[in-house]
């Protein structure tokens, strides 16, 4: 998950910005501007779909985690549900709409510098399309319990390791 970095001029005005107590926080503030910039948290959605008893799963193409395999998903845009951004990213890296079921997870942390902040993870059920890789994913595949490859992200491991647990919820 994303570290968030120090806000050092207005995104507004461009002067430089001070650091007050603000809230109980120390924030970011424009003496020009008057406005207090808060940090907030990058939001991420993926998807856990089943399909035959293995579960779908993309190869990233590009760093962090290049080669390494994750659950369907991405950035949740601000305009945008975090189901539908589910369900977007799933059909932009492995062609397959989805429908999006249940909330299974809220993973959140500090994984890499360019990551979430917090990810939802849903529950998807094929509706139709076609399975190949598309978008920032080079490869995509289902895969059984006991035949997962190398694995990306805390959100994917832990919803995997529930999954191989036998959790019923999660068949």
């Amino acid at each position: 998950m994303a570290r968030i970095g120090p806000i050092r001029f207005c995104p507004q005005c461009g002067s430089p910005v001070e650091h007050h107590l603000i809230y109980s926080r120390e924030r970011p503030y424009c003496p020009v501007c008057k406005k207090v910039y808060y940090l907030n948290p990058k939001v991420g959605a993926a998807v856990f779909t089943i399909k035959d008893g293995r579960v779908l799963l993309v190869r990233r193409k590009n760093a962090p985690f290049q080669g390494k395999w994750s659950l369907p998903g991405g950035f949740v845009d601000a305009d945008e549900s975090p189901r539908k951004a589910a369900r977007r990213e799933c059909f932009e890296e492995t062609g397959l709409r989805v429908q999006i079921r249940d909330l299974i997870d809220v993973v959140s942390g500090t994984e890499h510098s360019c990551g979430a902040n917090i990810v939802l993870v849903y529950q998807g059920e094929i509706d139709s399309g076609e399975l190949e890789s598309q978008d920032d994913a080079d490869a995509v595949a289902f895969f059984q319990p006991e035949e997962l490859p190398p694995l990306a992200f805390d959100a994917t491991r832990r919803v995997l390791m529930r999954w191989c647990s036998g959790n019923p919820d999660m068949l």
